[in-house]
């Protein structure tokens, strides 16, 4: 299970359940107090932004069906600030949101154990590398095991 406190909540994975907890006066302003649980299967991307100068970072999680605000580069903090899918951080808590974020990323490509359609990863690890989560190296190492468990 891996933590992760930020600057207007905390996540928590446990590999199955995605779980933001907002608490104190950052909730009441934003969201609400509360947990929102995430199944991962309903999780199609995870987005890591790492905090920079003068911002926060944040990570964003993409639900499908869901409709995430779209912003501008240089934007996306504050479109993220607004977004009840994100958690934004600073730098002394970007280590731990950087584990979190790998581990998500391994769970949306994992198998669970039920049969998995392989399109359906390949899929999934073509949005991640697309987005820029994955590297090409990544991607086609990720693939070839994929590929190689048919």
């Amino acid at each position: 299970m891996i933590t992760a406190r930020g600057h207007n909540g905390t996540v928590t994975f446990d590999g199955t359940v995605i779980v933001i907890a907002r608490e104190g006066f950052m909730a009441r302003s934003a969201f609400g107090r509360g947990e929102k649980r995430i199944p991962i299967r309903s999780v199609s991307a995870v987005q890591l932004k790492p905090p920079g100068g003068f911002t926060n970072g944040f990570i964003q999680f993409t639900i499908s069906g869901g409709r995430e605000s779209l912003a501008c580069k240089g934007n996306r903090t504050m479109a993220a600030a607004n977004d009840e899918n994100s958690v934004l951080f600073t730098k002394a808590q970007q280590d731990v949101f950087v584990e979190l974020h790998d581990a998500i990323s391994e769970a949306l490509v994992a198998p669970t154990g039920s049969a998995i359609d392989p399109a359906d990863q390949l899929q999934k690890l073509a949005l991640l590398r697309d987005q820029g989560i994955l590297s090409e190296e990544e991607f086609a190492a990720k693939k070839a095991d994929i590929l190689g468990r048919i």
